[in-house]
C-alpha cells in the first residue's frame, strides 16, 4: 500500500491488485444470483477491458425474479453448474469483450471468487495469463486444470484478513 500526501495528510492509496479487486466487488453488486454475487474484471496494462457479474442472459428473467432452480433441487455449491439459468461473472466478462470487439489475450482477470472449471476452460482458451481472486470455490477440477495450464493463479490476501 502506497501512502500519498494530500493537503498535508497521508492518504492510503491501494495497489493495482487491490484496486481492481475492489472494482470487481462493486461489479458483483449487479448480480441477480440468489446464492452468491460474483464480479469479474478483465485488465491489461492497468486498463479495464471488460467486466461481468453473474446473472441470466440479456432479456431473460433473472433468478431474483423467478427463483433458483438449483436451490429448489438442493444442488450443493460447486456442482451441476449446467442447471443454473445464469452465466458466471467470468463468462460475462469474456462475452462483453467479444461483443464489443475487445481483444483479451494476455490479460489478467480479477474475480471475487476462484473461477469454476467451466470458466477456467474458457479463460485458458481466451489466453488469460493470470487469475487473481479473493475467495476460494469448491472445484477440484478447476485447480487441476489451472495447475496443468500454466496460467498464474493468485489468491489475494486482503489487508487485515488472515
Amino acid at each position: 500500500m502506497k501512502k500519498a500526501v494530500k493537503a498535508g495528510k497521508k492518504v492510503r492509496r491501494p495497489g493495482w491488485d487491490e484496486y481492481f479487486l475492489e472494482i470487481s466487488k462493486l461489479v458483483s453488486k449487479r448480480s441477480t444470483c440468489l446464492r452468491r454475487a460474483v464480479g469479474a474484471v478483465l485488465v491489461k496494462d492497468k486498463r479495464i477491458l471488460s467486466s461481468g457479474y453473474n446473472g441470466s442472459p440479456s432479456g431473460l428473467k433473472h433468478c431474483d425474479e423467478v427463483g433458483c432452480w438449483r436451490e429448489k433441487l438442493g444442488v450443493p455449491s460447486g456442482e451441476r453448474a449446467e442447471l443454473c439459468r445464469g452465466l458466471h461473472a467470468e463468462q460475462n466478462a469474456i462475452i462483453q469483450a467479444a461483443y464489443h470487439g475487445v481483444p483479451i489475450k494476455g490479460s489478467v482477470i480479477y474475480s471475487t471468487i476462484q473461477p469454476c472449471s467451466i470458466c477456467v476452460k474458457m479463460l485458458i482458451n481466451a489466453g488469460i495469463e493470470k487469475i487473481i481472486y479473493l475467495d476460494g470455490y469448491p472445484d477440484e477440477l478447476a485447480r487441476k486444470l489451472l495447475a496443468e495450464s500454466g496460467v498464474k493463479v493468485v489468491k489475494f490476501k486482503e489487508e487485515g484478513k488472515q
